[in-house]
């Protein structure tokens, strides 16, 4: 079954992307109206982060959102299934690479930081294919264990390396920073206790991770936020990367907030490609409160 399954998603990875997406488009759509966990997600955090107009403009998001939330689903099989080249005629154009060639030419280490935003998984490969040392994404472990060989056969290819979210992964990715390789974070990844602070995330209490701080605070490292944006159906995608808009300072607090600002900066360019349906208001086992005062009235 380990060899089995990652075959099956290389077959499926080659099937038109057109096909894919509108097959996913489906799914999304259907999901909306069949799963109650999916469609009370995705119906609340975007009508709390306050990002439609009026009800209509509402209504109209939670459905594309849905919709694209299953496109993405599909185009995993893209992401871990279709060679490096193929990938990459996927991606029209990469918007801010001379960013990342003016740190490559300087010998620094690379921090790339993505949300849960458009087709992440297969702008993290068309990145890993142009650089010249590997790019180790960190990851968790998926829910579903059947999903593992397929995600790691897809992951570890060319470039590409992947390092748990445990102390031994966040070691070697600062190993392969040090070097001056790359890695990548999801920085709206829930933590695990202890390893995040609260600070708001589109105007609610959001525990978030410390990590991206703690490697981009390292010597010799570039943060770089980036993502996948989906054109028009069957049309591809189009990276786009933004660098770190201000310095971390070493507070915790402070440089998560400014994590969680850059992150909604990308998402306000296409939320309704933000996986939404996503607990990421959720408070961890073991982690301490949040704040009790509302978001709009804390400093």
């Amino acid at each position: 079954m380990s060899k089995l399954l990652p075959a099956l998603c290389a077959l499926a990875g080659h099937l038109p992307l057109g096909l894919l997406q509108r097959t996913g488009a489906v799914a999304g759509w259907l999901g909306l109206r069949v799963s109650k966990r999916f469609a009370r997600l995705t119906g609340t955090n975007l009508e709390q982060a306050g990002l439609a107009a009026n009800p209509r403009d509402y209504k109209h998001l939670v459905a594309t959102s849905a919709v694209q939330t299953g496109m993405g689903a599909m185009e995993l099989a893209i992401a871990w299934g279709r060679d490096v080249d193929g990938i990459a005629r996927l991606v029209r154009r990469c918007e801010g690479w001379e960013a990342v060639e003016a740190s490559l030419a300087a010998g620094r280490g690379l921090l790339f930081v993505t949300p849960h935003l458009g087709a992440y998984d297969i702008a993290g490969r068309y990145l890993a294919s142009r650089l010249p040392f590997p790019l180790t994404a960190m990851y968790r472990p998926p829910k579903l264990a059947w999903l593992e060989p397929m995600m790691q056969a897809g992951r570890v290819r060319g470039n590409g390396r992947t390092a748990p979210a445990t102390p031994q992964g966040v070691r070697q990715v600062m190993k392969a920073l040090r070097s001056g390789e790359a890695t990548i974070v999801l920085p709206d990844q829930v933590p695990g206790q202890g390893e995040g602070v609260w600070v708001p995330f589109f105007g609610r209490w959001a525990y978030t991770m410390t990590l991206v701080a703690r490697l981009g605070e390292m010597k010799n490292v570039d943060t770089f936020f980036f993502y996948g944006h989906r054109l028009g159906v069957g049309e591809g995608f189009e990276v786009r990367i933004r660098p770190l808009s201000e310095p971390f300072t070493g507070d915790k607090l402070a440089d998560a907030r400014r994590v969680n600002a850059e992150v909604e900066a990308l998402i306000r360019e296409a939320p309704e490609q933000y996986l939404w349906s996503y607990n990421r208001f959720k408070h961890p086992a073991g982690a301490e409160l949040p704040p009790t005062v509302p978001v709009s009235e804390a400093d």
